[in-house]
């Protein structure tokens, strides 16, 4: 991004229109000269006031331009990022896509798949041992066709009737969604033949 401050002043007030008609107005973050890319601040859509847009506006596309107020003393500098913290969240980003990647097993069905992927959202002790779901160290287990009755585990424990409701609301998830797509489909096809 060079020579931001020839084009436009970091922190400046700018408003334009582009040719879909579309008016936005922010704070200008940076403009890279080059590719006439300018990146605008600008309040949040939801109306939160500590959150904000960040607008990247192609000036190619821009049928009107007006800075509404010019920044005389440049803002202070992006605050530091937390290098530690970035590593972290990456490392267990790529730890949870790893775990998600086991999910795939070519020799378990398409639907114990989806349930292992359900239940590893909300625990991290899943794993497969061949087709059974193993949760929370052989606790509780799953295993083919993975409905209610096939969970197995102390039936006392919470961990097992965690599970089981678990499992419960899975199927009703999947049976409400596979409704509505064919209740969609219906719809779809008798708008078709008028």
């Amino acid at each position: 991004m060079a020579a931001v401050t020839d084009c436009f002043t970091l922190g400046s007030t700018v408003w334009c229109r582009t040719c879909y008609n579309q008016e936005i107005e922010g704070d200008v973050l940076a403009f890279d000269e080059q590719t006439k890319i300018l990146i605008l601040k600008c309040p949040t859509a939801s109306g939160i006031n500590n959150l904000h847009d960040v607008q990247f506006i192609n000036l190619a596309l821009v049928s009107e331009l007006q800075v509404k107020k010019e920044v005389t003393t440049p803002p202070e500098g992006p605050q530091s990022l937390n290098l530690q913290r970035l590593n972290t969240r990456i490392r267990n980003q790529v730890d949870e896509k790893k775990r998600l990647l086991t999910s795939l097993s070519s020799s378990v069905p398409p639907e114990g798949q989806r349930l292992f992927v359900a239940i590893s959202k909300m625990f991290k002790e899943v794993q497969w041992r061949n087709a059974d779901i193993v949760v929370w160290n052989s606790q509780v287990i799953i295993t083919p066709p993975y409905q209610v009755e096939n969970v197995k585990g102390n039936t006392d424990s919470k961990e097992f009737s965690f599970v089981k409701k678990l499992v419960e609301k899975h199927h009703k998830d999947t049976a409400l969604s596979q409704t509505t797509s064919v209740n969609n489909q219906v719809v779809q096809h008798n708008a078709n033949m008028q």
